[in-house]
């Protein structure tokens, strides 16, 4: 069995009904995420930049992306390769064409094998499709755990027509182009590839007339509303399978699952090391000579009281235990660097009294 075809608008993380500028910004956010550059020591980080890549390319370009959804909606090639095959002899060139996927040949060495399974595939219930969704949770929420509401785009079976494209009360006539076979076979030899037929959509019929609900298509987009528990301790990227959350199986078939992708919110004070929470707290030179306690902010709000040694040097790292990451059995420490602030601009009685120090302590040159 050959590789899944891989879904553009699940790796940009929108709906397949996104507008352009949705999926320019899902791009930007993403690449600069995964960006090689951001992530020198993670390998991993430079191939999802390449799979983001890959799908804008598709998606931001309007014929590409018109290609790509027939591609997308017949689960095969779509619009990619040329007529169906008429029985024409092998290499006389009136038969399946490289040129005629648009670009896109790499998409036809993912999925090249469809053909064949649509083919032997049994009509009857079948297993919607999982559906994957980007969402934005803030550090806090990231760190302790929490609760999350999301409404995500799902396709469904059109419940006016029960998928079947046709308006209630409506006939259906063989469809002439697979002639009630639901499939048609593209190319020759080789690259002879069985998918769903275009016209009637893999159904082997033709309806006299399109339902209005649907437009023909036998499903429609619904927004569904659902309510997530955030695990504590999730990282940036993590992913959450929520099963039969997804898109409803054709012919009373099962319910996909919903992958549920977290994107983490920096924090303007606490970054994350492993299960460590870091963060920076400025003293000043006084503190920093004589010793001092200051008040660092936990995540969870409070106030912890940090005793900082006299003769303490900026950029030392002092731990406080157990205020890092809960996650499952363990948890972490939140390491405070301290950073001593300079005066820039003394007063005449400071500038003395700094002099007078130097000379006592031996430190002028």
């Amino acid at each position: 069995m050959g590789p899944r075809a891989k879904d553009y608008y699940q790796m940009l993380g929108v709906a397949q009904n996104a507008t352009e500028e949705e999926i320019k910004k899902s791009y930007r956010d993403l690449a600069k995420q995964y960006h090689p550059d951001a992530n020198p020591d993670k390998p991993e980080a430079g191939e999802r930049f390449k799979e983001i890549s890959e799908a804008y390319n598709v998606l931001s370009d309007p014929a590409s992306r018109r290609k790509y959804d027939q591609l997308r909606r017949f689960g095969g090639l779509g619009g990619f390769a040329g007529r169906p095959s008429t029985g024409a002899a092998p290499g006389d060139g009136k038969g399946f064409r490289f040129e005629d996927l648009g670009g896109l040949g790499d998409i036809f060495s993912t999925i090249f094998d469809f053909g064949k399974r649509a083919a032997e595939r049994p009509r009857g219930p079948v297993r919607g499709r999982d559906v994957e969704y980007l969402v934005e949770i803030s550090f806090r929420t990231a760190v302790r755990g929490g609760k999350a509401t999301i409404n995500v785009p799902i396709s469904e079976e059109c419940a006016t027509c029960d998928g079947s494209g046709a308006a209630p009360g409506s006939k259906l006539d063989a469809c002439d182009e697979c002639q009630g076979r639901g499939t048609v076979t593209f190319g020759h030899g080789t690259f002879s590839v069985p998918r769903p037929c275009p016209a009637c959509l893999g159904r082997g019929n033709i309806p006299r007339e399109l339902c209005n609900a649907c437009g023909g298509r036998g499903e429609v987009t619904t927004q569904r509303r659902i309510s997530i528990t955030v695990p504590a301790g999730v990282e940036d990227g993590a992913r959450l399978r929520l099963s039969g959350q997804g898109e409803r199986g054709p012919g009373g078939g099962r319910t996909g699952d919903l992958i549920v992708r977290f994107k983490v919110k920096e924090d303007n004070f606490f970054s994350r090391d492993g299960l460590d929470l870091v963060c920076e707290v400025p003293i000043n030179l006084a503190q920093a000579m004589l010793g001092s306690r200051v008040r660092v902010r936990t995540a969870d709000n409070k106030k912890i009281v940090l005793r900082v040694p006299p003769g303490t040097q900026s950029g030392s790292v002092f731990r406080i235990k157990g205020q890092g990451v809960e996650k499952g059995e363990k948890t972490g420490d939140q390491l405070v660097r301290v950073l001593v602030k300079v005066p820039d601009d003394l007063s005449e009685q400071g500038r003395e009294m700094a002099e007078r120090l130097a000379e006592l302590e031996g430190l002028r040159h």
